[in-house]
């Protein structure tokens, strides 16, 4: 069984300009590990998600996916990835089945007819192969989105705020599926703002605030070690302490722009 992280952040830097967005950041995630980058906006998710992604090049610091270095083996640590963003900007003309066999054969992925009947079924999406991607639901979009991050069946799957704008049903859909992947050794890191999805499906998570860690652990173990702290308790409103609670004790009651 393989015992090595999958994901290797270490002493993390991002600059743009003069401006340190994100800062001496390290952290690792394992196999089979659902990790939850957490923090306001503007805190340096997206930017340390940006790095790890091979969109933007560190300032400092070393990134290693699957064992390969990001900067001098890019190619091989790309192609153990997966990405789903937010939002989708997949050819909206194009049915689901010829986007998802279109992202197959970038990937090098022989997909026959037989699978592709069994993927669909699988995101009960059967009876729309030939539905065209603009005319999907959000929570449709976004089980076509992970079918593609993972055509490929990559050791890492990145996943930001991958269920904003979803209802409930669809919501816990894509949990479900997000936990098979954990449950079948891939390790996810995923960003989101909801605190109720990182307790519900993170096994830990990182507070990520002004470019800097502030905390890592379980949900439940960062609740117990921050529950006395007096910021967290003001911020309490339902009589026990959360860890939106703690969030906000820790990263300040302030909007963010």
């Amino acid at each position: 069984m393989n015992t090595h992280p999958v994901l290797q952040v270490e002493n993390l830097d991002v600059r743009y300009g003069n401006f340190q967005a994100v800062r001496q950041v390290s952290f690792e995630v394992q196999p089979g590990e659902i990790f939850g980058l957490l923090g306001p906006n503007g805190a340096g998710k997206t930017s340390t998600l940006s790095a790890i992604e091979g969109l933007l090049i560190p300032s400092g610091g070393t990134i290693r996916v699957a064992g390969y270095d990001s900067r001098r083996q890019p190619l091989y640590a790309r192609a153990s990835m997966g990405v789903q963003l937010q939002s989708t900007s997949f050819q909206g003309e194009l049915t689901i089945s010829e986007i998802i066999r279109l992202y197959a054969g970038i990937h090098g992925v022989n997909l026959s007819k037989e699978r592709l009947a069994k993927i669909l079924d699988d995101i009960k999406l059967g009876d729309a192969s030939g539905k065209r991607f603009g005319q999907l639901s959000g929570g449709q979009q976004q089980r076509v989105s992970l079918v593609i991050a993972t055509i490929h069946n990559p050791t890492l799957l990145l996943m930001d705020e991958p269920t904003t704008g979803l209802d409930p049903q669809s919501r816990r859909q894509l949990w479900e599926r997000i936990e098979a992947m954990r449950d079948n050794g891939h390790a996810i890191l995923l960003t989101t703002h909801s605190m109720e999805e990182a307790e519900s499906v993170c096994d830990r998570i990182a507070i990520i605030d002004h470019g800097q860690i502030i905390t890592i652990d379980t949900p439940q173990a960062i609740i117990d070690d921050n529950r006395d702290r007096p910021e967290v308790i003001r911020a309490s409103r339902r009589g026990r302490i959360t860890l939106e609670d703690v969030f906000i004790g820790l990263t300040g009651a302030a909007i963010r722009s």
